[in-house]
């Protein structure tokens, strides 16, 4: 009884930890997992050894990895884990072979492990295995599980999983001749068949009917209970066949993500899921060493460093070789070059078996913590990293555009079209519709089963990723009637937006939103109509039961039309304002953004936003103002005054931030390559003072018009020819360089035309449209 209440007293202490330490590393701003390893590593043995029995908690945080990868298969499916077979079976196993090849060869030649192979075979074994519970975790946080890389790294995972069941097997056999290795890998491959031609009879046959039932009942409490035990007697029957308790664990996930249930059963587990998951990070946490960390602080960062570059090595040129991007292959490099915590597993046993010394063990042991530490903050990074990279003009053709188009349908239309990126469901309802209305449609994706459908149904299509300059150059997104973004990823239907805009300011962009928190984001970006399919159907409800109780058509549609109008707030929750520039912060990691104080003299202002009209004129799109009281507004409306002292955060390529620099400063802002803006100011002393538009020599025909005038703090859009100019007012002229040029001496107030001027990716002949 005393040993049971001692598992009560250490739980309740693993889980106070693990939440205390999440808290203070959210408020920190840091990834919550590296809270739960902190958390553990403070309370156990070799910390303040407050528990000082380590087994019973890691046994039972064994449900936190099983949970997590059951979630995943769910999510996964079959469907999803075809489209990354090649790379996960062929990448994956070579990466493998290659980890342990070169750590074989290494140390041979180094002669660190003596003059036995075995011991090189051990330790990159060791070194092949990445973390699924970690990359999968930070994949999650950052909403990236359907991105194409993570896919990738998620498909290599697997494979990494699966592998560790072979290593197992074989390890004892490795100081055996070699008759006696090759048995034991057969062994376990037949395991491994065996199990999966199982897992697939039960898939079709045994899994679906049993749901079925559970769901017939409609106890939510049977449902779990069923879905928890199916869960965990797969992953108790492979760690009996010697495979991985997390492989039996996303196996049964996959099982049940064809069955009708998939989404409530996931709904059900991921409570359980997030619960055992801080267990079991906390429980490696415990398993690490501060002591002995410090001790050797050197060594250990010099083993981080060598893990890192090499692992990553090895694996960028392979999802490269795989035909995938040059960004997706650098990315999967980075996010799979920790050693997973499942190497603690494989440590132990070499230990045991006398492979490795205690303090070799130690060093394995500090190592993987240290790079399973260092991966959030790595995984974090990357989108800054990848900002930095696109600044520089030679890396920015390989990074930006993500490659080319995989292949396009010859029959193309050229103008006039609407481009439609993603064809799940979303997307082919939208192509019916449309094609029922005789207009041209062209289809992006860059799912190859996906783009099977679109050519069998003759529908014209662009086989790449949506984000793609190339990609969407080559689908006529600069000559195109319309665009509608309905990806399911939030990452790249953000830079979707942005490369759609930069390449053509003026299109009519409609964006699905699967969060209602990134509605505001969309349409400050740029977006004309952000839709979020769960509020729609709830107007649709709604306007069916109005109907039927007497609402005329015409008062029903603009009532519901003012709810999208006011992007749905009545159906969002409230969120406080750090909440909301928490999500800022992290929402805009993956877009080139920058806090611009606005110059002290800048024409700009006292402008709203709407006369300023930023992303129209220079291409950037405005997220925030920071008062210079303190006072920060999030997602400003058109209607927000510039004033003086305020800091913009600001979204856009480094050319489009030029030109805004040169916009704000009262110089050119030039969206086009022909064109050009700029705003003067009429002082006493010019020459055109008291003459109107239609006396001036400002006339179209020269090249320059007068696009708008403020005066006396009101904005005068396209002014009529018996305007007349006033002291004091600002002038938005517009044209070609050299005529703006030669206009300059009509007024007193103006800011010399730099020689070098930035162009940003635009139409390139009308520079500013009327807003209707």
């Amino acid at each position: 009884m005393q040993e049971d209440f001692r598992l009560i007293v250490d739980l309740v202490l693993v889980f106070a930890v693990a939440a205390g330490g999440g808290l203070l590393a959210a408020l920190l701003k840091q990834p919550v997992l590296l809270g739960y390893l902190i958390g553990g590593m403070v309370v156990g043995p070799a910390g303040l050894g407050l528990i000082k029995e380590v087994v019973q908690v890691e046994t039972l945080a064994q449900f936190g990895v099983a949970f997590l990868l059951f979630a995943l298969g769910v999510e996964f499916s079959f469907a999803e884990l075809k489209k990354v077979k090649a790379i996960a079976l062929g990448g994956g196993g070579l990466q493998i072979a290659l980890t342990i090849l070169i750590t074989v060869v290494v140390c041979g030649l180094t002669g660190a492990w003596g003059t036995l192979p075995a011991k090189g075979v051990f330790l990159g074994s060791i070194l092949s295995l990445s973390s699924t519970a970690v990359v999968l975790k930070c994949l999650m946080e950052r909403n990236e599980t359907e991105t194409p890389h993570g896919q990738v790294m998620l498909g290599i995972l697997v494979v990494q999983d699966l592998a560790l069941g072979l290593m197992l097997a074989v390890l004892p056999a490795l100081h055996e001749p070699g008759e006696v290795i090759v048995v034991a890998v057969l062994a376990a491959l037949l395991k491994i068949g065996l199990f999966a031609a199982g897992a697939v009879v039960a898939g079709i046959w045994l899994i679906p009917p049993l749901l079925r039932l559970l769901a017939r009942t409609e106890s939510r409490e049977l449902f779990l209970l069923g879905v928890v035990a199916l869960c965990l007697g797969i992953a108790l029957l492979t760690e009996s066949l010697g495979l991985s308790i997390e492989m039996g664990a996303f196996v049964a996930g996959l099982m049940i993500s064809e069955v009708e249930y998939a989404d409530q059963t996931l709904s059900y587990v991921e409570p359980l899921r997030d619960i055992f998951a801080s267990l079991f990070f906390a429980a490696i946490g415990m398993l690490i060493d501060p002591v002995f960390l410090l001790q050797n602080i050197e060594l250990i960062l010099g083993l981080v460093g060598v893990v890192f570059l090499g692992k990553f090595l090895i694996i960028t040129p392979l999802v490269k070789l795989f035909r995938y991007p040059l960004k997706t292959a650098l990315i999967a490099g980075l996010g799979l070059a920790q050693i997973g915590e499942f190497s603690f597993v494989l440590a132990s046993e070499g230990q045991a078996l006398g492979l490795v010394s205690r303090r070799i063990y130690l060093l394995t042991l500090g190592t993987t913590a240290v790079t399973l530490m260092l991966t959030p903050f790595v995984l974090r990074l990357v989108p800054s990293l990848f900002n930095l990279a696109e600044s520089i003009p030679w890396l920015k053709p390989y990074i930006a555009g993500e490659g080319q188009a995989l292949d396009v349908s010859e029959d193309l239309p050229f103008k006039d079209h609407v481009v439609v990126c993603g064809y799940g469901r979303v997307g082919q309802n939208l192509v019916k519709l449309l094609q029922q209305h005789n207009l041209s449609v062209v289809v992006i994706d860059q799912s190859e089963s996906r783009i099977q459908q679109v050519r069998d149904a003759g529908i014209p299509y662009v086989y790449g990723n949506c984000v793609s300059f190339h990609v969407l150059e080559t689908a006529g997104v600069n000559h195109a009637k319309g665009m509608a973004i309905a990806l399911p990823d939030p990452m790249s239907t953000r830079l979707c937006v942005k490369r759609a805009l930069e390449l053509c300011p003026e299109i009519d962009l409609v964006v699905r939103a699967t969060q209602d928190k990134n509605i505001e984001l969309l349409y400050q970006l740029g977006a004309k109509e952000v839709v979020q399919p769960e509020f729609e159907a709830s107007i649709e409800m709604a306007t069916h039961f109005l109907t039927d109780l007497g609402w005329t058509p015409g008062l029903l549609q603009q009532e519901m039309q003012q709810l999208r109008s006011d992007h749905y707030l009545d159906f969002r929750p409230e969120r406080n304002a750090d909440e909301v520039s928490r999500h800022l912060e992290q929402a805009t990691q993956d877009l080139n953004r920058r806090w611009y104080p606005l110059p002290a003299d800048s024409p700009l202002i006292g402008m709203t936003l709407e006369e300023a009209d930023m992303r129209y004129l220079t291409g950037v799109s405005l997220m925030a103002i920071r008062r210079a009281n303190g006072e920060e507004i999030d997602y400003p409306s058109n209607q927000t005054q510039l004033e003086a002292g305020d800091r913009l955060l600001i979204v856009g390529a480094n050319e489009e931030i030029a030109a805004l620099e040169e916009f704000a400063q009262g110089k050119v802002a030039v969206p086009g390559k022909n064109s050009a803006c700029q705003w003067v100011t009429v002082d006493a002393k010019s020459p055109i003072l008291g003459k109107t538009l239609k006396d001036s020599p400002i006339q179209p025909q020269i090249g320059v018009k007068v696009q708008a005038i403020r005066r006396d703090g009101k904005f005068i859009r396209s002014p009529n020819q018996n305007t007349d100019f006033r002291t004091g007012d600002q002038v938005l002229l517009c044209g070609s360089l050299p005529n703006l040029t030669q206009i300059q001496p009509l007024f007193a107030v103006v800011s010399d035309i730099p020689l070098s001027i930035p162009l940003v990716k635009s139409k390139e002949t009308e520079v500013v449209k009327e807003r209707g």
